[in-house]
């Protein structure tokens, strides 16, 4: 698209000052603008969607025949987590053992997990001592006031209800961990926790998009 390339004013006076002709200055604002496209990396035309399996679906950007080994690549799983008790959870191995054969594919990429519910919630934490775990479950309790004194309106699905969407909220449902050589580059004491907030708690699904090359 040479109507949206502008040489430098250096070129065009040189050009033009030693009397070349229109043809030849077509021909060095055509040479300019090859070396400006062809030095720009080249840009994935379409997605190759992969087999789906289940729950999970693989796709690999394709470009460049030359590049396409380091093309980006996608995959994404729903891990179900089974019902829990009331309280945090380290969920770190469950998710693992879910993603770890995609997640081998991966030398730099990031992991992005979404919680698709609004009672519980998903924070990175302590994944050495459980009373971290049962420490935060009580300073949330705190609070978050429940029963009939608390000042909420929602009430119709029970009184545990209005505060675990608060505390939902408090610690949101999505986390995003960088991926390195086929791992979630974590910190040595950090977990992956899911955070249970209702008394009675159905199965819990966690969307894990993986993305990188």
């Amino acid at each position: 698209m040479l109507h949206t390339l502008r040489p430098h004013p250096f070129i065009l006076f040189f050009a033009l000052g030693i009397g070349y002709h229109e043809k030849l200055l077509r021909e060095v604002m055509q040479a300019a603008s090859f070396a400006v496209f062809s030095s720009a990396p080249s840009s994935p035309a379409f997605l190759r969607l992969g087999s789906h399996k289940g729950n999970s679906v693989v796709a690999t950007a394709i470009g460049n025949p030359t590049t396409e080994s380091m093309a980006a690549k996608w995959a994404q799983k729903t891990v179900v987590i089974p019902p829990q008790r009331r309280g945090c959870h380290l969920i770190t191995s469950k998710i693992l053992k879910e993603i770890e054969q995609d997640l081998s594919g991966f030398k730099c990429g990031l992991a992005h997990l979404f919680l698709q519910h609004t009672s519980a919630s998903l924070t990175i934490n302590e994944n050495y001592d459980p009373d971290v775990q049962d420490d935060t479950e009580t300073f949330l309790s705190h609070i978050v006031p429940e029963g009939r004194s608390a000042p909420w309106k929602h009430t119709l699905e029970g009184p545990d209800d209005m505060p675990a969407h608060i505390k939902s909220s408090m610690f949101g449902c999505s986390l995003t961990i960088p991926i390195t050589d086929g791992r979630l580059n974590m910190g040595t004491w950090q977990g992956i926790w899911l955070c249970e907030h209702r008394d009675h708690a159905t199965a819990r699904k966690v969307v894990v998009t993986l993305n990188g090359m």
